[in-house]
């Protein structure tokens, strides 16, 4: 779950991180007068879950009123890279003296997580990070280690926090590795962290978070209320709404085929089989979704995934693929059927076509089930790829009828 800079700040703020006071509006009139009350100049910032913002020239310096109000309309409607820009975070304009990059993250190769951190911040940090590696400070933390205000001085003293002061520096790590804990993150981190203030001042430099990234755990959010204060209406998938309602492991893909099976290993399989028969096909057919009805599935359970599945408008025929274990094919074909017997008269392709492939506890008895019911629709394959291929060619088959 990537969150919005403004949704990041809240976090580091919450754990004593300083930043450049910053408002958010969703319209370009609420820019102007978050904009007014900021003060001049100030920063206009759109929102969006994706890095190199300023770059794509959705990060520009208001001067007054009426420039700030042009550039959040200029930059609202965006689309950087495919993510929408949503909204605008208004900040103050900073002085900066000094640019640095700090990251913690989750590191799966060496089990353990990563500080990473320059004192060559800003956009450019991937560049620095290639040409000049030896810039660049890697330093772990075990996950059984104590990290506290002296092991984060330490830390900040090996990283080589230049120019500024290693007391803050490591009050910002400290607060960056509770952030990093509280939140079940995967990633917090800040570029730029900024020295910023009067150069002929000495008392009004200090550092400031100008930007944050943070990235949360998925799995974590069921202690964390669900992080309902992060959820943004207008980034919600509709069918992985309705997946997640019904209790369903699923995610919206962009393809034709819909795919459901049980067990993450097997859907995963499963949509590499349907990518892969397309590809040897020659066809621009591939997995719509990765949908997981899990391990004992009911026959509620598997109608509830095949009317998410079919509610994809794009789906032109389905592959089920189920291994019996747990899970009994008998009842998984009892769900099938309900759901033929209920998208009858419905409004939605009551003719798509869906292969099922059973293997393993009462195959015999769920392949049995559906051949007695003698439903056109429904398509039997022995093996995951017979199951694939047909699943792909009545896909491209459907689209060459409907031009689509």
């Amino acid at each position: 779950m990537d969150l919005y800079e403004y949704q990041a700040r809240q976090l580091l703020a919450e754990h004593g991180i300083s930043q450049p006071r910053a408002v958010y509006a969703s319209t370009a009139e609420e820019a102007g007068q978050a904009a007014d009350v900021i003060g001049y100049p100030c920063m206009i910032k759109g929102q969006a879950t994706i890095g190199h913002r300023g770059q794509a020239g959705a990060v520009k310096r208001a001067e007054n009123h009426d420039q700030a109000v042009a550039l959040a309309e200029a930059i609202l409607p965006m689309n950087i890279d495919g993510h929408p820009v949503s909204g605008i975070l208004v900040t103050e304009a900073r002085n900066i003296l000094h640019e640095y990059y700090l990251s913690i993250s989750v590191d799966r190769t060496s089990r353990d997580y990563d500080v990473l951190a320059t004192a060559s911040g800003g956009t450019e940090v991937e560049t620095i990070a290639r040409e000049h590696p030896e810039s660049v400070r890697r330093l772990h933390i075990g996950p059984l280690e104590d990290f506290d205000r002296q092991a984060a001085r330490t830390m900040a003293e090996r990283i080589g926090f230049y120019h500024a002061d290693l007391e803050q520096a490591a009050q910002i790590l400290l607060g960056m590795w509770h952030t990093f804990q509280d939140s079940d993150a995967t990633l917090v981190e800040i570029n730029p962290l900024a020295k910023v203030g009067d150069p002929d001042d000495e008392a009004t430099k200090h550092l400031d978070a100008l930007d944050a990234k943070i990235s949360l755990d998925g799995n974590a959010a069921f202690r964390h209320d669900g992080w309902k204060r992060f959820t943004d209406p207008a980034q919600v998938d509709p069918l992985e709404a309705k997946a997640k309602a019904a209790g369903l492991h699923y995610v919206h893909l962009d393809g034709q085929v819909g795919v459901i099976g049980n067990g993450a290993g097997l859907v995963m399989s499963s949509l590499d089989a349907v990518a892969g028969s397309g590809r040897r096909q020659g066809v621009p057919v591939g997995p719509a979704n990765f949908l997981d009805i899990g391990g004992g599935a009911s026959p509620e359970v598997m109608r509830t995934s095949l009317d998410v599945v079919l509610s994809d408008p794009k789906v032109r025929s389905v592959m089920v693929n189920v291994y019996g274990g747990i899970t009994s094919c008998q009842q998984v074909a009892q769900g099938i059927l309900a759901a033929v017997d209920a998208a009858d008269g419905q409004d939605h392709n009551d003719d798509r076509p869906i292969v099922v492939r059973f293997d393993g506890n009462e195959a015999a008895e769920g392949l049995d089930l559906l051949a007695k019911a003698q439903e056109p629709r429904l398509k039997v394959a022995r093996t995951m790829e017979e199951a694939a291929d047909q699943a792909v060619a009545l896909a491209a088959q459907a689209g060459k009828e409907t031009g689509r």
